[in-house]
């Protein structure tokens, strides 16, 4: 696996973000938001700790959507989340070099397709449940605060977002069309894509049947995915129960989690989320009465965090040898 390129495109997104970020920063003030950060104190060890049990239970949802007879320690499926996190928060490509990432961290252990099958059902069952938790936030920030009108059209329409996406889900599950193979398959008959069109087929096979195929595995697959975005809510309600000394109404925490997940959905092109996050949950906590400094506190804290865990994933990379141009033994077999 090569190192992704910087591109055009990628610098002068980062750059924006930087220069967002230091606007937002200078309007609430250095000093007070250094003060803020120093309140959470050794609190953030126990904040990296949570952000450290997510990808954990990102990692037992993906496992459990392995089919026997494969198996992959849990371990190893920890340290491809935490890898695969890191190059998509650096990166303004995101999921589209982060997935593949797992992936490849996972060669050798378990075959490729398997391995790519249960990676995508996880990912299908992670984007339900995130929608799921949107329209959540949105629903209760809609009829729990006054809202400007712009922000209450984005509620609305995260919203029907989250409907026309399960509609979707219900669709595809029904017809269970070959999407992308059918796509491949067009390509041309000497092309590589096509040879792999069969290939993936039988993957978009394995995605569409894991339900029927693993009734018992689903709730676990479930609890899992609600456990991540538990256990994010837990964060933000330790941040700013750390930044004020009293912990906030458990509406107010859920409400700014889910407003992350928006944020982190709409603007994963941005490495780090440089400054639209700080801005973004500003003016969310400006909305819920907590002033914009505590959004932009919150959003910092976090930053801290996603770097801890972008510089573990860099280190397991950088071990694993996914840096290297010839990273030796891949196991590029379609085998099932």
């Amino acid at each position: 696996m090569l190192v992704p390129r910087l591109s055009l495109t990628g610098v002068l997104t980062a750059a924006g973000g930087l220069l967002l970020l230091v606007w937002v920063v200078r309007q609430v003030g250095v000093a007070q938001l250094s003060a803020d950060v120093r309140q959470v104190g050794w609190g953030l060890a126990a904040i990296v700790a949570i952000g450290g049990l997510r990808f954990l239970a990102r990692a037992v949802a993906w496992r459990l959507c392995l089919d026997a007879p494969y198996r992959l320690s849990l371990g190893d499926a920890f340290a491809a989340v935490v890898c695969g996190d890191a190059i998509g928060n650096l990166t303004p490509l995101g999921p589209l070099v982060g997935e593949p990432a797992k992936v490849a961290f996972v060669r050798g252990r378990v075959p490729l397709a398997p391995a790519v099958a249960a990676l995508a059902v996880e990912n299908v069952f992670y984007t339900l449940s995130a929608a799921a938790m949107i329209a959540a936030g949105m629903i209760a920030l809609l009829f729990r605060f006054q809202l400007p009108s712009r922000l209450r059209d984005v509620g609305e329409a995260a919203i029907a977002g989250t409907v026309l996406l399960f509609v979707v889900a219900l669709w595809l599950l029904w017809r269970q069309p070959a999407l992308i193979s059918r796509a491949l398959g067009v390509a041309g008959r000497d092309s590589r894509l096509h040879r792999h069109a069969t290939h993936l087929r039988e993957i978009e096979e394995q995605v569409y049947g894991f339900a029927t195929r693993n009734r018992s595995a689903v709730p676990l697959v479930v609890l899992a995915e609600t456990a991540f975005h538990a256990l994010g809510v837990a964060e933000v309600h330790l941040t700013l129960t750390l930044l004020y000394g009293s912990p906030p109404p458990f509406v107010t925490s859920f409400i700014l989690e889910t407003t992350n997940r928006l944020i982190t959905v709409v603007f994963k092109f941005v490495p780090l989320r440089l400054g639209v996050d700080e801005a973004g949950t500003a003016l969310f906590t400006q909305v819920l009465g907590l002033g914009s400094q505590t959004g932009v506190a919150l959003a910092i804290v976090r930053k801290v965090r996603v770097l801890f865990w972008a510089a573990a994933g860099a280190i397991l990379l950088l071990r694993e040898g996914l840096f290297s141009r010839g990273s030796g033994n891949t196991d590029r077999k379609w085998s099932m």
